[in-house]
């Protein structure tokens, strides 16, 4: 018998794939590079815009996340993981096209929280244009009583405007400050968390920088594939 194989279902974007592969690295309890988890990745990031297509404004991914997913069950994975909350929007699509087990990050995050927090009600939600419309987060963490708090039509758009300078390869302190400043105003509202609900937020707000707890779903998600790996794979 041997550990379970996981498959990363990414590119959306590469950085945000490379955030997940380099958090379950750095989260694995190896000594040596032969006590490290099998990982099989497909960085594809042809897959059409997820916040565009929920918009109307852009090709459905489906088709793409669809093949790409399959991809990984032919390779060998045992189960998948996705580093991009938009793409949870399309997981009931993608799971019927595939025998093994997609992991939720969004439900995952609303167990984190209900687990580590039990006295949180209150937690805002940092993502993307098409997360929020969609109410991904809404309807997991409303099933354990906590409210998700959203950020003003303004300061959602400067997100997004945060999300796509990332995925350009841009990181300052300009876009830390802005992140910050929209962080602040959501504690004066009463939140007692920031989910960074968007990848590429994570690579910009990081827990020192406020003073409420960061929410990352990404590492959630490699803790809990970590936990999934450790499992014996069946024949």
């Amino acid at each position: 018998m041997s550990q379970k194989i996981i498959g990363i279902l990414g590119g959306m974007g590469p950085e945000a794939t490379l955030d997940l592969f380099y958090k379950i690295i750095k989260l694995s309890p190896a000594e040596k590079d032969q006590d490290h988890f099998r990982i099989i990745i497909d960085n594809n990031p042809k897959i059409p815009d997820r916040t565009n297509a929920i918009l109307g404004t852009g090709k459905d991914p489906l088709p793409e996340l669809v093949m790409t997913a399959q991809n990984l069950e032919k390779a060998g994975a045992d189960f998948i993981i996705i580093p991009c909350n938009t793409a949870h929007y399309f997981i009931s699509g993608i799971q019927q096209s595939v025998n093994i087990p997609i992991l939720n990050m969004i439900e995952e995050s609303a167990n984190y929280v209900k687990n580590i927090y039990p006295s949180f009600k209150k937690v805002s939600l940092f993502a993307s244009k098409g997360t929020y419309k969609t109410k991904l987060y809404n309807s997991f963490f409303n099933a354990k009583n906590i409210d998700i708090l959203i950020p003003t039509p303004p300061e959602q758009e400067k997100i997004m405007d945060l999300i796509y300078m990332v995925k350009s390869g841009i990181l300052s302190e300009q876009m830390k400050s802005q992140i910050i400043k929209i962080s602040k105003e959501q504690i004066k509202k009463g939140t007692q968390a920031i989910i960074t609900g968007c990848t590429e937020i994570s690579l910009i707000l990081k827990d020192k920088d406020i003073k409420v707890p960061i929410i990352d779903p990404t590492n959630i998600l490699a803790k809990r594939a970590i936990k999934e790996a450790k499992k014996h794979r069946i024949y």
